[in-house]
This record gives structure tokens, C-alpha cells and sequence, in this order.
């Protein structure tokens, strides 16, 4: 396996319930600030400031996040920065973070395939690039073993995804339409009910029987198996090689215009984490688990981090191929007009930093930028 890939296990700590009926106001939300108290997340004294005071940067209290998770943990992410301060927030999925990015609200994210290609396409090109990858894998459709226990069996049962557009709910509908079935995308409403829920909430819902289901990242899916669920079908089972890009590095156009210095270093930053990683396995699970108990105040029991943490990869590589395929399903799911996904790539500075390393250039599968 290459030096830029590791294989990861994480998990998510389980928040406090909330009913089902506040699903689209947290939905509708930026997201919640994280706080920067962790000494190794804080400018370092003396630190030499680049072109901005400080980076806006989003991600999700998700396993697949890992290198964001990390990154800001360990300070990994500052430390390339100097005098440039972090200032993190964290999002339910990936449509309310494309709109903090458009509002200026964040200036680069860590981010699912689907929202970043709808983001893309809807700015008409303008709007933000991939500069990087982060993970891949990490994704199951988890069941009630009482009610469902073939993939036949999920017509007519309620199934939830994160949120309408996210990456998960994209795949979910695509999987639907294969298996011949009809669902309204915009209602979720057809032969399968498909119930937009926050991660936060979706394990209690299952729990109190409204749910039977879900596709979902990880922690969520290891957190719903400790409930009881059982894993149907883990998503890469339908890619070949078992790849496909599951987050994204992604920044607004505006400030890589504006500040391209602050962006490599963030780059920087994650290649050094994800090497961190890949070299120390078990330490970074211990710190992604101490990021999710700041976000949601407990860490994941083992039995929910291990299984997590085992199933996604950590890669630099976007896997392009794999994000023209994800366009698609969302062009098929009615979701999106056919998208010109040209330049929506800039790994220039991402090959840069890898090519100093001695490590293979990444391909951008003929998306790149002119």
C-alpha cells in the first residue's frame, strides 16, 4: 500500500438525543463551532503569520473525517500554519457545509463527493475546487435483524440517510433505482421510505423503532450495530477494488485565489497527518477518539471505535474515477442536471507537496483545471 494510504478504524461518540421533529432545523444549520482549547490546536508563540490571520475550516464529528479529526487534534494542521490560527467548525453533512463555504462561513472543507460536485456544479464552476483527498470506505447500510434480512426485504421499510443530497443519500437512491424500485428523491417517499435524520439523533430513532434501517458513515453505522442492527452491506462491495472517495478536501475559489499560501500549508498539514497516521495506527484512533469526546462529550466504547476505525482508509488521492461515477447517481436520481465537472480539480499544489516527498503525483481523471 502505498506511503499516502493507511488503513483506519474510528468511531463516533454518541450525542444526546434529539426528537425526530428537529431534523430539519439541524439540518438547515452551519454547523457548531468547535473550540480550539487544546494547547497543540493554538498558534504556537512566535509563529509567522501567512496571508490570512486566520483558516475557517469544516469538517464532520465522523470517523470518515479522520484526518480533519486528527490533524486538529495533534496540531499536525497548525503546525504548518505558524501564526495562522485554525478556527474549525463541525456540520451534520455535507449540503449545510457547501453553504457555509458559499457564505464565507468556512474557507475549506472537508467534504463527501456528492455535495461537492452539486456545490460545483450550481456555482457554475465558480464556487470552490478538490484540491485533496482524505478517505475512502467507511460507509454501511445497517438493518433491525427482526424486520429485515435480505436486501429484498428493505421494500417498504423506513431506511435513514444523513440528509437530502448528502453522499450517503445519493448512493442510497441509486442502489434503490438498481434494484428497480421507485422513490420520490426530493420526499424520500415511494418503495422505500427513506427518512433524512442526523446522524446525531439516527441511533436513537432506531432504538425507539421509528428507523429500520440506515446508510450511514462511520461511527454511525458501528454505533447502530451496538444497538442491535446488523450490517447488510458494506458500500465497498459495489466499487471495484473496493475504493471509492468518501471525503474530500475541498476550498472556496475565492481564497485559493487570495491566499494560495494558506491553502498549501493546510495541505501540508494533511499529508503529514495521514502519514501520521498510516505510521501510527493505534495512537491515531486514541486521538480521533479524543477529538469526537470534545465534540460530543464521551468517547466511543471499543466495541463501536475498532469495527469503525477498521473500515475506512485514509488516502491523499481523491479517487477522481470514483467522483465521475457518484455524478451520476446524481444526475440519475434526479437530484442534478448533467454537471460540466471540468477544473472542478486543482491538485497542482497537493502533487507539489507529494512530489517532495517522493511520492507518486495523484491523477484527477481529466477534471483538472486548464
Amino acid at each position: 500500500m502505498p506511503a499516502h494510504r493507511s488503513t483506519v478504524r474510528r468511531g463516533l461518540a454518541a450525542a444526546a438525543a434529539l426528537p425526530l421533529l428537529a431534523l430539519a432545523a439541524t439540518a438547515c444549520g452551519y454547523g457548531s463551532e468547535s473550540k480550539d482549547d487544546d494547547a497543540k490546536a493554538n498558534v504556537s508563540a512566535g509563529g509567522k503569520k501567512l496571508s490570512s490571520d486566520t483558516v475557517k475550516i469544516g469538517y464532520f464529528p465522523n470517523l470518515t473525517h479522520a484526518t480533519a479529526l486528527v490533524g486538529i487534534q495533534e496540531g499536525t494542521i497548525q503546525k504548518e500554519l505558524g501564526g495562522t490560527k485554525v478556527e474549525s467548525t463541525t456540520f451534520n453533512a455535507g449540503p449545510s457545509e457547501i453553504e457555509a463555504l458559499n457564505a464565507g462561513s468556512i474557507d475549506i472543507g472537508f467534504i463527501g463527493p456528492s455535495p461537492s460536485i452539486n456545490g460545483y456544479s450550481k456555482s457554475q464552476g465558480k464556487g470552490l475546487r478538490i484540491i485533496s483527498g482524505s478517505a475512502s470506505g467507511g460507509v454501511k447500510l445497517v438493518v433491525n435483524p427482526d424486520k429485515i434480512k435480505t436486501l429484498d426485504d428493505l421494500k417498504g421499510k423506513k431506511i435513514a440517510t444523513p440528509q437530502l443530497g448528502n453522499t450517503q443519500d445519493v448512493a442510497f437512491l441509486n442502489w434503490i433505482s438498481e434494484k428497480g424500485w421507485k422513490v420520490d428523491a426530493q420526499s424520500g417517499k415511494g418503495d422505500v421510505s427513506v427518512v433524512r435524520s442526523d446522524n446525531k439523533v439516527t441511533p436513537d430513532a432506531y432504538k425507539s423503532g421509528d428507523l429500520d434501517g440506515a446508510w450511514v458513515p462511520e461511527p454511525t453505522a458501528s454505533k447502530l450495530v451496538s444497538e442491535g442492527a446488523k450490517v447488510l452491506l458494506d458500500e465497498k462491495d459495489l466499487w471495484p477494488d473496493k475504493k471509492f472517495v468518501i471525503t474530500n478536501i475541498i476550498v472556496s475559489q475565492k481564497f485559493l485565489d487570495e491566499h494560495p499560501d494558506v491553502v498549501e500549508a493546510v495541505l501540508k498539514g494533511s499529508v503529514s497527518t495521514n502519514k501520521w497516521i498510516n505510521a501510527n495506527p493505534e495512537e491515531a484512533k486514541a486521538s480521533a477518539n479524543k477529538a469526537l469526546e470534545k465534540l460530543s462529550g464521551k468517547p466511543l466504547p471499543t466495541e463501536i471505535l475498532d469495527p469503525a476505525w477498521e473500515s475506512i482508509e485514509i488516502t491523499n488521492d481523491p479517487l477522481a474515477e470514483t467522483l465521475k461515477t457518484q455524478a451520476g447517481y446524481s444526475v440519475k436520481s434526479g437530484l442534478l442536471e448533467e454537471p460540466n465537472l471540468q477544473g472542478i480539480y486543482d491538485l497542482g499544489p497537493l502533487n507539489k507537496i507529494l512530489k517532495a516527498e517522493g511520492q507518486p503525483e495523484i491523477a484527477d481523471a481529466g477534471l483538472g483545471v486548464k
